[in-house]
């Protein structure tokens, strides 16, 4: 598949998938053995995780940042080997918001407080997303300037480490979804209120972000699709952003939901997300990609011939298999290229 001056050699993606491994937001060796073993497993665009463009801005202490120059270096090491392996570097830009300052999952995910290895964190109105955690501070109007900025800054620095593809993260109730969904955003500027305010930063980091990526690489910008709750974001509310976005400079949309608010019953199973990727990319004309429980080969083929997506996008498969892409082409019939130290392995 092409996207702008990128070609991927499959539509197979590692989904940006949180390791909770770093220390001061540094990529470090379990990072280059995760991302690297996933390239020589034959993906076409592998993500990192969720990498944080402010320190604040960061789900755990643990997670990946790309907020200072220091930062480049590492990520560096891991892109060229991405690349040497015929795989294309993509990076997850993103902002917890009240989401961040969390505990590790295994851990128990709880909040932690300044003084306990956390900090205060920030959202568009000063509301938990637990009862009983401590308020977030409501983000004024310079300061959202300056989250625009972290991100745009984080672009170059992505440049610079050599990266291929950026994905905006606007989804599972982080920063930029909080400021989407009228269940977190209860402000009365220009960033509340009406859906054209609750999209404005949205698109305001769109297109900053579009403005410093080089034009013949792709921007692609994750979205919860719906929040799965009345009085939240809705799927029509996403095909209405995409094609703004679509106008903005956005290239292709990564199509997950929830994540707003805990205790919403999501009616999870296999594929369960697909039928928002085929909706907004029939109604929108937009390209989309899949995510959410695509586990076999036949069903990620199946999606992408029946046109419901053109990407098929993998988690916990990836988790289990790094070799999937290896393993599905093989059960479909098609003959790739394997790396030349698994040969023995193909037939």
């Amino acid at each position: 598949m092409k996207l702008r001056g990128v070609t991927l050699r499959n539509r197979i993606v590692v989904s940006p998938m949180c390791q909770y491994s770093s220390e001061d937001g540094f990529a470090n060796e379990w990072h280059v053995v995760h991302l690297g073993s996933r390239a020589v497993g034959g993906a076409g665009l592998v993500f990192t995780e969720a990498t944080a463009v402010e320190a604040v801005g960061r789900i755990s202490p643990q997670d990946l940042g790309l907020w200072k120059d220091e930062h480049i270096a590492p990520l560096s090491r891991i892109t060229r080997f991405i690349q040497e392996r015929g795989a294309v570097p993509g990076i997850q830009l993103a902002h917890a918001g009240r989401k961040a300052s969390t505990a590790t999952p295994w851990e128990g995910s709880h909040s932690l407080p300044p003084g306990k290895g956390g900090w205060r964190t920030v959202a568009p109105s000063p509301v938990p997303f637990t009862p009983g955690d401590l308020e977030p501070e409501e983000l004024h109007e310079a300061a959202i300037s300056r989250v625009i900025q972290s991100f745009v800054d984080a672009t170059v620095r992505a440049e610079a480490a050599g990266f291929r593809v950026v994905e905006i993260h606007a989804a599972h109730g982080y920063l930029l979804h909080q400021f989407l969904s009228p269940l977190t955003n209860r402000r009365n500027d220009r960033y509340g209120g009406s859906f054209e305010n609750r999209v404005r930063l949205v698109r305001e980091v769109v297109r900053a972000v579009r403005g410093r990526w080089p034009q013949e690489l792709p921007l692609v910008v994750r979205i919860s699709a719906t929040d799965w709750a009345e009085g939240g974001w809705t799927e029509e509310d996403s095909v209405a952003l995409v094609r703004l976005m679509a106008q903005d400079g956005a290239d292709l949309i990564d199509c997950s939901t929830g994540g707003i608010a805990p205790g919403i019953k999501i009616p999870v199973g296999a594929g369960y997300q697909t039928p928002f990727a085929e909706s907004i990319r029939r109604e929108t004309g937009v390209p989309t990609a899949a995510v959410g429980l695509i586990r076999s080969a036949y069903q990620a083929e199946h999606i992408l011939q029946t046109k419901q997506a053109d990407l098929v996008v993998l988690a916990r498969e990836m988790l289990r298999d790094p070799y999937w892409p290896l393993r599905a082409a093989r059960e479909l019939g098609a003959d790739v290229q394997w790396p030349v130290q698994y040969l023995r392995a193909k037939d």
